[in-house]
């Protein structure tokens, strides 16, 4: 896990007018541990691509699967009045007709030389999705000839949990995923709730009606909704592909702030989720630039890191740095130039260097609240 700096560290640079960036507290943990650091080909090989953190609107959301369906409306029949033969047949299965263009041609039983023959034109506008005749053919008053299919518009149907159909209402938006057609989403509102429940799978069928002009939309394509239950403002979310890490212990990573190709790990507290975002309730902030393709890979690539966090800061800014990426001070610097003679020496004197300055900012900070204090203090009234 991260390891932030005290508090006391942070109200001292607040009191003495010191403006922090999101993460400049980093500075002065030990980011080591934290941060992996990746030269180009790792980069281009992992596809990183991060986004900024902002407030958004948030939606709480239902998840539902189901069908793509044909619109009963727009599916007709094509029949004879009269019993015949097929004589003509002039579009088939996977045409495409218009409303009243000439489908078929259907020779009659009266009498005649030739016998008289009737037309069969389309009742509406579509694709043939069905033909039941050949040329030859027999055919009856009350055989179905052809089935034609408008298909401009289609029905998404959910399958609702019971236990969740009651918060969903007429009108209720909609993100609809349709995996055979890729990432893309199609919004869309409910427009009716079918007429009987299923018993087997304990669902209540909601109906969308999307467009389809293009006709890549077909019957039985499997449709995931996000059906919307309520919308709240202002809050603090990540899209769901950055957050990493077990239920327990959830982390993203959050590009360094000084660092090109660097990215620290910070432990997340989170809240709601949909199918999009992850509200977080604390670990960041506004303006945090988050990994999100790329940030499950992070989670196993800091072995594989191309520079040490002392190497890349040493880089960055001129001069030399400790192993856990804070200031080399003059003293650090002095006792480095010795550390090969006395290794346990110089760890020594890192953690009592580490709390003296505790304890000069723990008493600057007591300094300032008790200067405060006698500012404000009332007369006969004991500090």
């Amino acid at each position: 896990m991260m390891k932030h700096i005290s508090p006391i560290y942070f109200c001292a640079a607040v009191l003495a007018g010191v403006t922090l960036s999101p993460h400049s507290y980093l500075l002065a943990a030990d980011r080591s541990a934290d941060t992996v650091i990746l030269d180009e080909s790792g980069m281009r090989n992992l596809r990183i691509t991060t986004e900024v953190v902002d407030l958004r609107d948030f939606e709480t959301t239902v998840f539902a699967i189901g069908r793509i369906e044909e619109v009963p409306s727009r599916h007709s029949v094509l029949s004879t009045r009269v019993a015949g033969r097929v004589k003509a047949i002039d579009f088939f299965e996977g045409d495409y007709v218009k409303k009243g263009e000439l489908v078929a041609r259907i020779e009659t039983r009266q009498l005649g030389d030739p016998p008289p023959s009737i037309e069969l034109r389309a009742p509406q506008e579509g694709l043939v999705i069905a033909s039941h005749v050949r040329l030859g053919q027999p055919v009856e008053p009350e055989a179905e000839l052809m089935d034609i299919s408008d298909r401009s518009v289609m029905w998404a149907v959910a399958r609702i949990p019971e236990q969740e159909a009651d918060e969903v209402r007429i009108g209720s938006a909609a993100h609809i995923h349709i995996p055979a057609l890729g990432d893309n989403l199609i919004e869309a509102r409910l427009m009716r709730f079918g007429v009987n429940a299923d018993r087997v799978s304990g669902t209540v069928d909601g109906i969308f009606e999307i467009p389809n002009p293009d006709g890549r939309l077909r019957p039985g394509m499997r449709a995931e909704f996000s059906i919307v239950l309520q919308q709240r403002a202002g809050v603090l979310a990540v899209p769901r592909y950055a957050v990493q890490g077990d239920p327990s212990s959830r982390v993203v990573f959050v590009s360094d702030f000084d660092l090109d190709n660097a990215f620290v790990r910070v432990p997340v507290v989170l809240g709601e989720r949909n199918d999009r975002y992850v509200e977080v309730e604390s670990g960041l902030f506004p303006g945090d630039e988050v990994v999100t393709q790329g940030a499950y890979s992070l989670m196993f690539a800091g072995g594989g890191q191309s520079l040490s966090l002392k190497e890349a800061l040493d880089a960055a800014h001129g001069h030399e740095h400790n192993e856990d990426g804070s200031e080399m001070t003059d003293a650090d610097q002095g006792h480095h130039v010795g550390a090969e003679d006395d290794p346990h020496e110089h760890g020594a004197h890192g953690q009592s260097h580490g709390w003296l300055l505790g304890y000069a900012a723990f008493m600057t900070l007591l300094s300032v609240v008790l200067l405060q204090r006698l500012m404000h203090r009332k007369p006969g009234e004991s500090v």
